[in-house]
């Protein structure tokens, strides 16, 4: 057993199975993913900053660390499950926040909360969703689950954000620090794609009573000056250290910060009293040329020690990712891309095929490589390749 999941019963059923209806790589999912979408919404999910050098970073990090298999273990019995600021998880990863998914899938993040509560693995609801946190809350049921705030310039906004999430049961506020001002993004702008323009993403904007009092007339009347509104409110460089300290005591949920890639900033979110840091370069898309996660990772939890709590997420693509970055100190990872690229291809069955498929990977592996428990992985199961 591991944790509830076994990856050699549930590779049985593929072989079995007279023909699995899936692609079986995250590099299918993403082909298959472009045959379904259009160009824009395609390239808005998949592309990055600049020269997309970020994201090369952060699949070469992985690479550049290798496992270190250990034989006769005795490991017949293993666990994945992971407990994180008292979120309790079947998978040692969660689905990471990424907004405006009605583009890829009509169901959009109603979707992944069902295949989320479906399967054990915990989604954290981006605040520039296509469904609201009522709604994803209602979808997922009594499942775990966390939400992310962008912390736009009106504070109004983002307190009813942190009170409707309270009150929805969401079990912790992840603030994204990254993304105060919209990357270079050449894809998009050769595209001339950005979603918010028609009223994707803007859910909780356009359910929020604070955001809606702000207008002349409603979002179903007036899309575009909603919208308009909306994306007015994202540029928020004024933002420091001293401001989270105003987040901080709204809310005594846990606080989570997401987009920290330095040993400085990690240190002093601490200070702030942020219970848990997401090492993060919001997937490439942000900084063109910045350090991969895993390499950050390494840097955070050696200033930050043992005891703290650290999660990653950029280019984890395969049950071999994980547990490399559970072995290099995180406390779990975040999924990206490669779930969105399931809901387009399948919807809420594509995403639960997503999840599986990563957790028979991931238990294959631990099996494979001697481990027992992810969360007692350490660095002595890798080593480094130049």
């Amino acid at each position: 057993m591991s944790g509830g999941f076994e990856g050699g019963q549930f590779q049985t059923g593929i072989y079995l199975s007279g023909g699995y209806p899936w692609p079986l790589t995250a590099a299918g999912w993403e082909a298959k993913a472009a045959e379904k979408l259009e160009q824009g919404p395609f390239d808005y999910v998949a592309g990055g900053a600049g020269s997309e050098a970020t994201m090369r970073a952060n699949r070469e990090a992985f690479e550049r660390r290798r496992l270190r298999p250990r034989m006769l273990a005795g490991n017949v019995k293993r666990d994945l499950s992971v407990e994180v600021l008292g979120l309790r998880s079947a998978a040692p990863f969660f689905l990471a926040p990424i907004g405006v998914l009605g583009i890829v899938h009509p169901e959009a993040e109603v979707a992944v909360a069902r295949a989320a509560a479906a399967t054990g693995v915990p989604m954290v609801l981006s605040s520039a969703a296509s469904s609201s946190i009522e709604q994803v809350a209602e979808a997922g049921g009594d499942a775990p689950r966390w939400f992310q705030l962008y912390w736009v310039s009106d504070r109004k906004i983002c307190e009813s954000f942190v009170r409707r999430a309270e009150a929805a049961g969401y079990g912790a506020i992840v603030v994204t620090l990254d993304t105060l001002v919209l990357g270079w993004r050449p894809r998009d702008l050769a595209n001339t794609y950005l979603p918010f323009l028609q009223g994707d993403g803007c859910a909780q904007f356009f359910s929020d009573p604070v955001f809606r009092s702000y207008l002349a007339a409603p979002p179903e009347e007036d899309v575009l000056s909603a919208a308009a509104l909306m994306l007015s409110t994202f540029p928020n460089l004024a933002l420091t250290w001293d401001d989270l300290d105003w987040l901080r005591g709204l809310t005594s949920l846990p606080l989570l910060v997401k987009g920290v890639l330095t040993a400085e900033d990690a240190l002093a979110a601490r200070e702030r009293g942020v219970d848990g840091i997401i090492v993060s370069n919001h997937g490439g898309r942000q900084v063109d040329g910045a350090l991969a996660s895993l390499d950050a990772l390494v840097e955070v939890r050696d200033a930050l020690g043992a005891e703290a709590t650290v999660l990653v997420d950029g280019g984890v693509r395969s049950g071999a990712d994980v547990i490399k970055a559970m072995a290099l100190g995180a406390d779990a990872v975040l999924l990206g891309r490669p779930y969105v690229y399931g809901l387009a291809v399948g919807g809420q069955e594509g995403v639960e095929a997503v999840i599986r498929q990563l957790l028979a990977e991931t238990d294959l592996t631990l099996a494979l490589s001697g481990g027992t428990a992810v969360r007692d992985l350490d660095r002595s199961a890798l080593a480094a390749v130049e």
